[in-house]
């Protein structure tokens, strides 16, 4: 009952770190797709890759702030010492940058395709794209971060 009640604990500090991470990536990605087509004007379509720069620079805060959160909070150090435990979080966070930046890319250009009106706030396929990246990559990442990086 004790373990049981530990792991619902762990997800549930999981999903907040993840949903504080998500919201650093997300607030950084509306900033940095504004700014940055201001210097790059190909920024919002490369090559037929939407925001590529947007993506990797808040995915990249995204990634920081969720490896802290998840040391402090929702997991216990595993039998890896902390240098290769950072390896292997950041090995798998640029696995999920890549995911979650083709994830993007499909729901971008095939799914979402309108602006929602949440009546004070309008989230733009961008935005809804990139939270639906966001949520796909999250279940990997867990199940991967609790089974191999932090096992103790």
């Amino acid at each position: 009952m004790r373990d049981l009640l530990l792991r619902q604990k762990q997800v549930l500090f999981f999903i907040v770190a993840g949903g504080l991470s998500a919201v650093i990536e997300i607030g950084s990605f509306k900033l940095f797709s504004t700014v940055i087509p201001h210097f790059f004007s190909s920024e919002a379509n490369f090559h037929g890759i939407h925001y590529p720069m947007s993506n990797i620079f808040s995915t990249s805060c995204g990634i920081v702030t969720n490896y802290f959160l998840s040391i402090w909070f929702v997991f216990e150090r595993g039998k890896h010492s902390k240098r290769k435990e950072f390896a292997y979080f950041m090995m798998v966070s640029f696995i999920s940058t890549f995911l979650s930046l083709g994830f993007f890319q499909i729901f971008y250009s095939y799914v979402f395709k309108d602006t929602v009106d949440l009546i004070i706030y309008s989230l733009s396929p961008e935005i809804i794209s990139k939270i639906a990246a966001i949520l796909l990559v999250s279940v990997l990442n867990y199940s991967i971060k609790k089974k191999i990086i932090f096992n103790g």
